[in-house]
Order: structure tokens, then C-alpha cells, then sequence
């Protein structure tokens, strides 16, 4: 048992800093006026609300990783993770394109970018004047990632990109996509590369935008590469080291994702807890009933779990510390978690819970993508029991 817990707390302090207090009340105080008068009209019609974010932008919730020099928050892991789940507590949607955002396009420029690539592009990202997006998924490698058919061939001072991305946030409205190819054989780890791609280059447009379950003002479409002619100089590090990079950036992208599905539950949970002393029968609150409360004990409980493995992994992030075991366990059980709390958020409110005029039925739509991107619960384990097993 040993083993497995080394170095698990240290230097870690549970207590919330100022900044995650002053980050937390702003991101919640935002949400409250800005978004949750609009949730059902933007999931109805699955408006992506691109005025909304250049909003988040001014506030420096777009770029909170990003450091000051290049126009962001310069803020750590914890203050994220904290932005994240208010928003999500209020709208999954929301909070995954204010994380896709952050962690994959933003995120991936900040740790490959040379500092020319940075000071071209993350100004523009971390203040949301720019839209960022994230291509590695296709219609036949959603998992088996290197077995991607997008290519890019060097000729003089471009590449030539040909293929198609899927499932992409933002692949419509964003103005800049960081975007996997194949530069090597198919199968290779060192095949592939990371190349960023702006909106308006020739033979670079969106297909499809997906009719999805939940998160529907989350913009996801595809990406389509037609003859796409791309400077070489957009290329991220060194060809062949996308693949490496882009498993990188996904260490990131869990917390964030783990973050989202903390705040799904939490936002299912409060609704629950809330209803649960409202609705009467039998001339008393349900929550009086040991059947209502102690689902809300089960609830209340694996919610404080998921966020001690959340920070665990911000901290690990915030030192520098290998964190793929620390990520891929807090993004597992996260997502899990959000699911369960939101399935029974819906039980507790009953027939009421199965309707669109009360929030908990949204969260328990919202929830089960939280099991899929940035890897399904069963990736998770492939991880996590090779991390153990090394």
C-alpha cells in the first residue's frame, strides 16, 4: 500500500488560497448573471455563445494558465480547477468549452510553442479575442489514436494537410485549431506531429456540427484538411514528437476534465439537497426519509473524494510532477461520479426530475460525455493499471 501512496500529499496544503477564493467567487458571480438565465435557451438550440467567452476573456478566465508575459492570468492548477466548477455548476457546456480552451489549444501552444509561436498566438487565446480548438480524434481512430489518416507533407516552406478531424470543440467558430497529422507512417509514435492551423486558410474548413445528448452549447464538429497549404514555421517542436505531445497535453486536459464533471455534480447535488427539503409527502420534507437521505450521503460523500483526487493532480500539475496516474485516476472517478450524482439528482426530484422545467434532468445529460472525451472511463484504467504496474 505503501508504494502507491508515495509522495502522494507533499507539500500540499487542503486549504483554499486567496486566489482560488477571489477566482471562485468571481467565475460563480459571473455564471449566475451571465449564464443561468440562458441555459435552456442555448441547450434547446444549441447556440454556441461566442459573445459570452470573449466576456470570460476580459475577466482572464480564457487564458488562466497562460503567464502574464503572454497576456494571460498566470494563475496555477488550483484557481483553474476552482473556474471550471463554478461554471460547470451552473452549465456543463460552458465549463467544457471554457476547458477545451484552456487546456488543449491554449495549453498545448504554452508547452511546445516557441516563444515567437507563444507571443503570435496565446495573447489572442488568453483574452478569447481568439477561439482556440483541438484536432486529434477522427471517424475511425477515436482511441487508437496513431492510427490517424490525416497527413501532412512538407513542400518547401509548407505542408500540405489533407484528412479530416472529428468531434472537434470549436471546430466551427474557432480561429485557431492546434491539429495532429501524420508526418511518418501509420501505426509509428514518432509519425506524428502538431501543427497550428488558423481559420482562413485556404483549403482549412468545418463539417458537420454533431446533434448531440447533452453539452449542446459546446460547439463540436469536424474539422476538414482539403490541399490545406500550412507554413512550416506552424509547426509545434520538432516533427514526429506530436504524438508524445499531444499524451501531454491530455495529463492536463483530465484535471480540467475531471474538474467539469466535479462541477456537474456538485450543481446536481445542490439541486438535489435543495428539492429534497422542499418537496413534501406524508406531511413532511422528503429529505426526512432515510431512502432520500442517504443517497444524498452517497452523493455528498463521493463528491468530497473526487475533489481531494481533483487537487491532488493540480498540485502534482502545479509541481512539476509526473501526473498521468494522478489525472487519469481523478478524471475516471470524477466523471463517474458526476453521473451517479446526476442519476440520482433526477430520482430524488421523481417525475419532476424527468422534465425540462426543473435543472437536474440537463446535468444528467450533460454528465455521461464526462465518461467519453478526453478518454473513456475504460482508457482511464488502461492507464492508470500500467501506471501501477510499471
Amino acid at each position: 500500500m505503501d508504494a502507491l501512496l508515495t509522495d502522494v500529499s507533499a507539500g500540499y496544503s487542503f486549504s483554499s488560497n486567496d486566489n482560488q477564493v477571489m477566482v471562485g467567487q468571481m467565475a460563480k458571480d459571473f455564471a449566475e448573471k451571465n449564464i443561468r438565465p440562458y441555459v435552456m435557451e442555448w441547450d434547446e438550440a444549441q447556440i454556441f455563445p461566442v459573445e459570452l467567452f470573449k466576456k470570460l476573456g476580459e475577466l482572464g478566465m480564457m487564458g488562466v494558465l497562460v503567464p502574464e508575459e503572454y497576456g494571460g492570468s498566470g494563475f496555477g492548477y488550483f484557481e483553474y480547477v476552482t473556474v471550471i466548477v463554478e461554471i460547470a455548476k451552473v452549465c456543463g457546456s460552458i465549463g467544457l468549452s471554457v476547458a477545451a480552451h484552456n487546456s488543449l489549444c491554449t495549453g498545448h501552444i504554452l508547452a511546445f510553442g516557441t516563444e515567437e509561436q507563444k507571443h503570435k498566438w496565446l495573447p489572442k487565446l488568453a483574452s478569447a479575442e481568439w477561439i482556440g480548438a483541438w484536432g486529434l480524434t477522427e471517424a475511425n481512430t477515436g482511441s487508437d489514436a496513431l492510427g490517424m489518416a490525416t497527413t501532412a507533407v512538407l513542400d518547401g516552406d509548407h505542408y500540405i494537410v489533407n484528412g479530416s478531424k472529428n468531434w472537434i470543440t470549436h471546430g466551427k467558430s474557432g480561429d485557431v485549431a492546434v491539429v495532429m497529422v501524420r508526418t511518418g507512417d501509420k501505426g509509428d509514435s514518432h509519425g506524428i506531429s502538431a501543427i497550428v492551423i488558423e481559420k482562413g486558410t485556404p483549403g482549412f474548413t468545418h463539417g458537420k456540427k454533431e446533434n448531440k445528448l447533452g453539452m449542446r452549447a459546446s460547439e463540436t464538429t469536424e474539422l476538414v484538411f482539403d490541399n490545406c497549404r500550412v507554413p512550416k514555421e506552424n509547426l509545434l517542436g520538432v516533427e514526429g514528437e506530436g504524438f508524445k505531445q499531444a499524451m501531454k497535453v491530455l495529463d492536463g486536459g483530465r484535471i480540467s476534465i475531471a474538474a467539469l464533471s466535479l462541477g456537474i455534480a456538485k450543481g446536481a447535488f445542490q439541486a438535489a439537497v435543495a428539492y429534497a427539503k422542499e418537496r413534501r409527502q406524508f406531511g413532511q420534507p422528503i429529505a426526512n426519509f432515510q431512502g432520500i437521505s442517504f443517497k444524498l450521503a452517497d452523493m455528498a460523500t463521493e463528491i468530497e473524494a473526487a475533489e481531494l483526487l481533483i487537487m491532488q493532480a493540480a498540485d502534482f500539475k502545479n509541481r512539476h510532477k509526473p501526473v498521468t496516474k494522478q489525472s487519469a485516476m481523478a478524471k475516471y472517478f470524477a466523471s463517474e461520479v458526476a453521473v451517479r450524482c446526476a442519476t440520482e439528482a433526477v430520482q430524488i426530484f421523481g417525475g419532476y426530475g424527468y422534465t425540462k422545467d426543473f435543472p437536474v434532468e440537463k446535468y444528467y445529460r450533460d454528465a455521461k460525455l464526462c465518461t467519453i472525451g478526453e478518454g473513456t472511463s475504460e482508457i482511464q484504467k488502461i492507464v492508470i493499471g500500467r501506471e501501477i504496474l510499471r
